[in-house]
């Protein structure tokens, strides 16, 4: 199996990379190279899967036989071991001009095996404008064998002087039943199951996995897809809040906690907490009391990015939701998401109009641009269930 082969639903996508990866290795053997550049920039939906290509990609570069999947460059890059591939992951707010800097410093490096050096930047949307600029001018102007892998979910979520710097690979969401294939195939997922999981989770296959093999996971989507029956008052309404962002909570600090414990014992141990020799250890854990205080500023700024990234998640299932019942009003003869919630689906539907779904749809998307602009998550997510509220369900 070919490193493409996993890309769930993007044949156009696979096909354009390996072309350009045979035309890197053609560059590096002295040739044009006709179809390869140094930046480009992968965007498409959540769940479509952009991370994941631009990975296959790497692997493509590097791989002798253009991503064969099987061989030592192609497991390294897979397992995220391979010294010439550097991935960024945003894991706070946003990423800022010094991290950008030090990244550029490190990505104009030489290749260790000769053959390229790769920066995947996930979610490069995320940096500041600052950072932005600073990455503008190594994408410019890069070292010859260094290329720039950038992730968002669209070009427009880049400053347009990048975006034109960069070959734009665009994905798109994965059918249904190719989701549901690979549960089956590769997860050995009962097939009942896989296609619900693949329908519920709108095409994202991680999500769908999760959907499939995780029943904390279905409580959770339960939960909030409840919401809309439970906003009977405005009472309701902020403990539906309240219950949202509390679990938002609970997750983030479960997810972060494991991850943040290890960070510190890591950093204690380099700063030489535990040594021996008179005055050693006092000296370099004080020493390290700065960089303890920014990682204890990173874990922070990384929980709240998760926080509202859960939140985040919530609300595209509503959105599915009132999408369906829209569906529903129209007698549109669409895959619903929520098919296992066809009651309800059907209920709201008589209960409102196609204008209230539509205003209940703005009522969400509203939320999810009050979170991206640092809104608190309560207050925004009050807003939006008191302007769901329907009195007549």
């Amino acid at each position: 199996m070919g490193v493409f082969d996993d890309l769930v639903g993007q044949e156009r996508a696979a096909v354009t990379l390996r072309r350009a990866a045979a035309a890197g290795a053609d560059l590096l053997a002295g040739g044009r190279g006709a179809g390869m550049t140094h930046a480009w920039l992968f965007t498409g939906p959540p769940g479509s899967g952009r991370e994941e290509a631009a990975r296959a990609f790497a692997a493509a570069l590097f791989c002798h036989e253009q991503g064969c999947g099987h061989c030592d460059m192609c497991h390294q890059v897979s397992v995220g071991s391979h010294p010439d591939l550097e991935i960024v992951r945003p894991q706070g707010l946003s990423y800022g001009i010094k991290d950008t800097r030090r990244l550029i410093l490190r990505a104009a490096g030489a290749p260790t095996l000769g053959r390229w050096r790769v920066v995947l930047f996930e979610d490069a949307d995320r940096a500041t404008e600052g950072a932005s600029n600073a990455l503008l001018k190594a994408i410019e102007e890069p070292p010859p064998k260094t290329v720039w892998l950038l992730c968002a979910p669209a070009p427009d979520d880049m400053m347009i002087t990048i975006r034109s710097r960069c070959r734009i690979v665009t994905l798109v969401t994965p059918p249904t039943s190719a989701v549901a294939h690979v549960l089956a195939t590769r997860e050995n997922v009962p097939s009942a199951m896989a296609e619900f999981a693949a329908r519920a989770a709108h095409g994202h296959i991680d999500r769908a996995r999760r959907l499939a093999l995780d029943e904390e996971a279905r409580s959770r989507r339960e939960a909030v897809l409840s919401i809309p029956r439970s906003l009977t008052g405005v009472g309701e309404c902020v403990m539906a809040a309240e219950r949202l962002v509390k679990t938002a909570e609970d997750e983030a600090a479960a997810v972060t906690a494991v991850l943040n414990e290890a960070e510190i014992t890591e950093l204690r141990q380099v700063y030489g907490e535990g040594s021996t020799g008179k005055g050693l250890n006092r000296g370099l854990i004080r020493g390290g009391a700065g960089a303890l205080k920014d990682l204890e500023d990173r874990q922070k700024s990384r929980a709240t990015r998760t926080k509202r990234d859960v939140i985040d998640a919530a609300l595209l299932d509503l959105v599915a939701f009132y999408r369906d019942v829209l569906a529903v009003q129209f007698g549109a003869h669409l895959e619903l998401a929520g098919e296992d919630r066809r009651a309800d689906l059907e209920d709201l539907a008589r209960a409102s109009t196609p204008e209230d779904t539509l205003r209940r749809i703005d009522a969400i998307m509203r939320c999810r641009r009050r979170l991206a602009a640092n809104v608190s998550p309560q207050m925004a997510v009050e807003s939006m269930t008191l302007s769901l509220h329907q009195p007549r369900l």
